[in-house]
């Protein structure tokens, strides 16, 4: 079961930045594989890290010079959607 979203989606040193907070390591690890299939899809892979319930994602464009681009907020969008499912 999903928790909360602690916050919305920050900008911070030319990446978006966003934690995500579970009930447990299981709903946690669930959503970072539907994460990880979307990001395949998209080809843009997130730069993430899971410690037990939470997971933190920081999304930036390598092809662009490691900004924030349009591309990013796309999959922040998508990531936010599989979320709030």
């Amino acid at each position: 079961m999903r928790d909360h979203v602690s916050s919305v989606w920050k900008e911070i040193d030319n990446r978006l930045y966003q934690k995500f907070k579970f009930t447990d390591f299981s709903t946690a690890f669930a959503f970072m594989t539907q994460v990880a299939l979307l990001a395949e899809a998209q080809q843009h892979h997130p730069l993430w890290k899971n410690v037990y319930n939470e997971v933190e994602i920081w999304l930036s464009t390598h092809d662009a010079g490691n900004k924030v681009t349009q591309k990013d907020r796309q999959l922040a969008e998508s990531i936010d959607q599989i979320f709030l499912r």
